[in-house]
């Protein structure tokens, strides 16, 4: 059974984004390519920054996917 947490997009570094979640926080942020968010989300790169998400988290732990919030 998979989970859902609420993710937030502190910033874009090159071709990653650092991602929070409430098991993750700024100081450990999760690093996820730009371009699996685009394509998961529909998010412009332009609108990432900042952006409020939700990941599903498989039962392992890890993230399987990004949705909008």
């Amino acid at each position: 059974m998979s989970e859902r947490l609420e993710a937030h997009v502190l910033l874009l570094i090159g071709d990653q984004a650092e991602i929070t979640t409430p098991h993750r926080d700024h100081t450990d942020p999760e690093r996820v390519p730009v371009d699996r968010l685009v394509r998961e989300t529909g998010l412009a790169r332009e609108e990432l920054a900042g952006a409020d998400l939700v990941a599903v988290v498989s039962d392992d732990g890890r993230l399987e996917r990004f949705e909008r919030a």
